[in-house]
């Protein structure tokens, strides 16, 4: 099966089943943490045009970095094993906050904190609440 035929399999097969492999997959820390570059590197990218103007052309780190960076830190699999324990709500999941929004997804932009303190942050102009951040 070359890729092309592989890919269309993989479409029809989410068609489905209603995408369950994919959402179980992204229930895992790989899976979570590849949605989340994907994510990442579509608002840098211009493909999500939303907002576009806070991301687009900003830096973004490779992605096997990323990775790396994830995975080493404390904070990040703490958030990520309560964000499961509380049913994967939204809430819940561990994001990327940038430290400086005019600058991009570098190393030393980056900490983890849930998306309900990375909204407030937003919200109120990226006031620090200190809840749940780290810079590892």
């Amino acid at each position: 099966m070359n890729k092309e035929e592989r890919l269309k399999y993989q479409r029809e097969r989410r068609k489905t089943n209603g995408n369950l492999d994919t959402k179980r997959y992204e229930k895992t820390e790989n899976g979570f943490l590849m949605r989340m570059y994907r994510n990442m590197k579509s608002r840098v990218t211009g493909v999500q045009t939303k907002k576009a103007h806070l991301y687009q052309g900003k830096e973004i780190l490779p992605k096997e970095d990323f990775y790396e960076w994830a995975k080493g830190s404390p904070m990040f699999l703490v958030l990520f094993k309560q964000y499961a324990e509380n049913g994967y709500q939204m809430k819940d999941a561990p994001t990327v906050d940038r430290l400086d929004s005019s600058r991009g997804y570098t190393l030393d932009n980056m900490q983890w904190v849930t998306h309900s303190v990375n909204s407030q942050r937003a919200s109120n102009g990226k006031r620090k609440t200190n809840a749940y951040s780290s810079n590892s």
